[in-house]
This record gives C-alpha cells, sequence and structure tokens, in this order.
C-alpha cells in the first residue's frame, strides 16, 4: 500500500479533510472497506470480479477509440 499524504496549508484543516477524502476515494480505500464489512458469497465474489474486469475493457476500449 502506498502512503496518502495531504499537507495542511494556514491551518486550513476543512480543506485538507476534503483533499484527503477525495486521495482515499481514488485509491479505492473506501470500496475495499465496505466489502471487507461483510461476507462475500464465492459466487457473488466473482460476478463482482467479472463486472470489474467488463467496465476496465469498456473504459480501455473507448479510450483507445478517441486515441485515433
Amino acid at each position: 500500500m502506498k502512503a496518502i499524504e495531504v499537507k495542511v496549508i494556514d491551518n486550513d484543516l476543512e480543506k485538507a479533510m476534503r483533499i484527503l477524502k477525495k486521495k482515499i476515494q481514488n485509491d479505492g480505500l473506501f470500496k475495499r472497506l465496505k466489502l471487507k464489512k461483510s461476507y462475500e458469497k464465492p459466487s457473488e465474489f466473482k460476478r463482482r470480479k467479472q463486472r470489474e474486469a467488463a467496465r476496465r475493457q469498456r473504459i480501455a476500449a473507448s479510450r483507445r477509440r478517441y486515441r485515433r
């Protein structure tokens, strides 16, 4: 895991908290914590992995289409 670091400038804690929350969300930590919170049946796990792979493929295909 990589370290998530946020610098507080001019004692602006609210802005630092917003930045930290955004970084954590982009890292996927909230999603991983939610998944670990409860048991996931093996069939649901496999279905979720297939959906995630299909989503990654769609995103990659759309990026390839716009690069041409």
